[in-house]
């Protein structure tokens, strides 16, 4: 039995690493890796909190004709 789970094991590595490519970039990495090369402090963020339009957003509707139709 333990010869199986190591199989599956195995497999299940192959499959994986034949669709995860090892040098890939995660969103957030990529994300914070532009912050830092911006160069904006905690202090330009701020800024940007108290400028940001807080307005609740209209939630999409798929039951109506759009303004064009």
């Amino acid at each position: 039995m333990n010869g199986e789970r190591d199989a599956e094991a195995e497999i299940h590595g192959i499959s994986e690493r034949a669709v995860e490519p090892e040098k890939r970039v995660k969103l957030g990495t990529l994300l914070a890796e532009i912050g830092r090369a911006s160069g904006l402090t905690d202090e330009d963020f701020a800024v940007f909190e108290q400028v940001r339009d807080r307005t609740p957003v209209e939630p999409l509707r798929f039951d109506t004709a759009g303004p064009n139709d």
